[in-house]
């Protein structure tokens, strides 16, 4: 009798030590989380704050690439670690995983809440995204790493009910073709203007703070909440004033004639104020104003209904007649400008040499629009006024340079760097691929619908996605992009159902 109860208290002793220790684990993925996004601690209160001065602040900014990947790698340790934990508990494996889910989304809100008190900080929607994959990431790695785990997870939905009842395997497998549309979908928001900071000046001939200046004229300028047809821009290049016609979809109408001050026709936006020092050459009544290092143009206050309303249909067009007067200007050299500082723009026309270098802030090309290039080769060879039209929608971005002809294209999808697209294939079809992992173990049983539903697993997500993005963006279909979304979808499901069978040798 002493013996069994000696051997039960070294038994508990021994729990709670190792009960203890993955505590002291999740506590540690913790703390290192709060260090890596919330030092060096100089939160900045202030009485103004607000409900909408918060959610403003998430709306303003945007990640990086490289933020993308460390914010899913920095919450690898806390999925692991909380997974570690919450198995020894009497927790069914499925609500460990919605918990798991729940903690990484649940710390990533309270980090980014507490860094818009944070000066050196900037909070993003994507970030608390990413982070939650990084929390799903670690719990696949836990069950990786404890095979017998993994199958005593399958074990138990091969001999469950649902395994026997066909309307049940049908019904799981529909949620997981709409959750693959999900994931599918939500590759376009990559790419719309919805990150649009609304508190950005409008700007002619250098940023806000006089560092990236721009030499020659500008006549005049019209920007529309709306993509124009390739018809209305062969009107729009025969007629400077043809965007006057778009009635309410035109937000913005300046003419360079005379002097200080530019009101905008429209009456949407304030007047264009001279900024820098000396006075400003007079305005050539052919080529527009002049703006050089000394004195360039900017609006009196934010445009704010400019940004509000790009932001909200993710569609523009822009109405410019530029004359450069240096062939040799970098920076690039602002033309036009919609920015708070050098670092971040809603959308940005410069020079760089002889070319043109568009800049526009998605998901995909950052809050300063750098991630991807859009630039147009040989546009300033010669000092001779060009007439400019530069349309954005649905990822595709289109330059139109005096004539219907001399265009050009960019479609930022196709432009997606291939380790960008590794990564954001990687985390769209590993979660779709632990999902058919389950659901071929759930389909065992019934060997024909089996034999069926792999092949059809595999294969229907790449193609809902490829199917979506040449729809939405105009891409063209890509066979590389289809084999990476197979790849990615099967090779999860297999490594999974491997790891779980070598528990059984």
């Amino acid at each position: 009798m002493k013996q069994r109860r000696f051997f039960i208290q070294n038994y508990i002793a021994l729990m709670q030590k190792i009960f203890l220790k993955d505590i002291s684990l999740v506590f540690q993925s913790i703390l290192v989380v709060l260090i890596a996004t919330l030092y060096p601690f100089n939160f900045s209160f202030s009485n103004n704050f607000s409900l909408d001065i918060i959610f403003g602040s998430f709306s303003e900014n945007t990640t990086s690439f490289l933020d993308q990947v460390n914010n899913v790698l920095l919450f690898i340790p806390l999925g692991f670690s909380c997974t570690q934990l919450l198995q020894k508990t009497s927790i069914k494996k499925i609500y460990i995983f919605f918990l798991i889910l729940l903690i990484s989304a649940g710390l990533s809100t309270t980090v980014e809440f507490l860094q818009v008190f944070l000066p050196s900080r900037a909070p993003t929607p994507e970030d608390i995204v990413n982070n939650t994959i990084g929390g799903f990431v670690g719990l696949l790695c836990f069950n990786l790493y404890k095979s017998q785990n993994l199958n005593n997870t399958f074990e138990r939905i091969e001999n469950s009910q649902a395994s026997r009842s066909f309307s049940r395997i049908i019904l799981f497998f529909l949620g997981y073709i709409f959750l693959s549309f999900l994931l599918s979908i939500s590759w376009m928001n990559t790419t719309n203007l919805s990150t649009w900071n609304p508190n950005y000046p409008l700007l002619l001939g250098n940023e806000k703070m006089g560092g990236r200046p721009w030499r020659g004229y500008i006549s005049e300028i019209s920007i529309a909440d709306k993509a124009i047809t390739a018809s209305e821009v062969k009107r729009a290049l025969a007629d400077e004033n043809y965007l006057n016609t778009l009635g309410g979809s035109l937000i913005a109408s300046y003419q360079f004639t005379g002097q200080c001050c530019y009101t905008d026709k429209t009456g949407n936006l304030p007047k264009l104020l001279w900024r820098g020092q000396g006075k400003p050459s007079e305005t050539q009544e052919e080529k527009g104003v002049f703006l050089n290092e000394n004195h360039w143009l900017e609006t009196e206050a934010p445009a704010i209904l400019l940004n509000q309303r790009i932001s909200e249909t993710s569609e523009l067009t822009i109405d410019t007649t530029i004359t450069s007067a240096n062939p040799d200007q970098t920076g690039p050299a602002r033309i036009i400008s919609l920015s708070g500082n050098p670092l971040r723009r809603n959308l940005t026309v410069g020079q760089v040499g002889s070319d043109l270098d568009v800049r526009i802030r998605t998901s995909i090309t950052g809050e300063n629009g750098t991630e991807l290039q859009l630039r147009v080769p040989d546009v300033f060879t010669e000092m001779k006024p060009h007439h400019l039209i530069i349309i954005y929608s649905k990822a595709n971005l289109k330059v139109y340079i005096d004539t219907l002809q001399n265009s050009h294209s960019f479609n930022l999808v196709e432009l997606i760097p291939n380790d960008q697209k590794f990564f954001y294939y990687a985390m769209t079809f590993i979660p779709i691929g632990f999902c058919l992992a389950l659901l071929t173990v759930l389909a065992k049983r019934k060997l024909f619908f089996y034999r069926l539903l792999l092949p059809t697993g595999i294969l229907l997500p790449p193609l809902i996605l490829e199917s979506i993005l040449v729809t939405e963006s105009g891409k063209h279909l890509s066979l590389k992009s289809l084999l990476i979304g197979i790849f990615f979808t099967a090779s999860t499901m297999l490594v999974l159902r491997m790891r779980a069978a070598m528990a059984v040798k």
